[in-house]
């Protein structure tokens, strides 16, 4: 319903894809800019860091493409609106998923493809077939954590009702994060995204491994391929606080 409605508008929507397309671009813009003063940034090259900037982003666009309306969640509990969505004979988690479902979206993902597709062009790997299925497979895992984290988020929103920013600040503040090489942050706030928020398996990890580069947590080589148990743990647990927070879910009381 939502596609269609759209696509009702065609040069609104292709307007609004655009934009989309172009705010997300100011952000590689940014690292060009580091980059004609620079050769390397923390030891990274440009085509290095642009593969980061890729993956990364990516993973979200994917994820905010799919779930990027679970922020709306507090704003249902506050008016009571969320109780219109339990009387419906469809998974209350699918129906807010799907509110307001924004193909706009599209934009911040083709903008990412366009800068992951010349990082690769540029860098000096050997894309063997199991170097191409493991950036697959970061692609996948990633949009997997980063759904976890959505979807997480909306289920403590059942408490705070006005916390949106919080889910956001490790959504896209995580994004931010990992579109530059782990090196130039210092080992604490590594370590954090990659033992208690686990953003690190989005892409840093993974692109380490493909670049050739070192872990400067200097971590064991198999660490690299648990980007499908850490999704697999993240998805299990955003699942139950979901389930958790529907179940508590008393209605506005308004």
């Amino acid at each position: 319903m939502w596609v269609r409605s759209t696509l009702a508008y065609r040069a609104s929507f292709v307007m609004m894809a655009v934009g989309n397309f172009a705010a997300c671009a100011l952000d590689f813009v940014a690292i060009l800019l580091m980059f004609s003063q620079i050769d390397a940034l923390g030891g990274f090259t440009l085509p290095e860091v642009a593969f980061l900037y890729g993956t990364s982003g990516l993973s979200l666009g994917l994820a905010d493409l799919l779930l990027g309306s679970m922020d709306r969640l507090g704003r249902r509990v506050r008016d009571g609106t969320l109780d219109v969505l339990l009387l419906r004979p469809a998974p209350v988690f699918a129906q807010v998923a799907a509110d307001r479902f924004a193909l706009r979206r599209l934009g911040r993902i083709s903008q990412a493809l366009l800068v992951l597709g010349w990082s690769v062009s540029r860098l000096e790997v050997d894309w063997t077939v199991g170097r191409l299925l493991l950036a697959v497979l970061m692609a996948v895992c990633g949009t997997a954590i980063f759904g976890a984290v959505f979807t997480t988020g909306a289920a403590f929103q059942f408490w705070a009702q006005d916390a949106a920013e919080v889910q956001n600040s490790f959504t896209y503040g995580g994004n931010a994060l990992l579109q530059y090489p782990p090196t130039v942050f210092a080992k604490d706030l590594v370590r954090g995204v990659t033992f208690v928020v686990p953003l690190a398996f989005v892409n840093w990890l993974p692109a380490l491994r493909l670049l050739g580069r070192p872990d400067p947590l200097g971590l064991p080589g198999w660490v690299d391929f648990l980007g499908p148990a850490v999704a697999a743990l993240m998805c299990a647990g955003a699942a139950l606080a979901w389930r958790y927070g529907l179940r508590g879910y008393r209605s506005t009381g308004s």
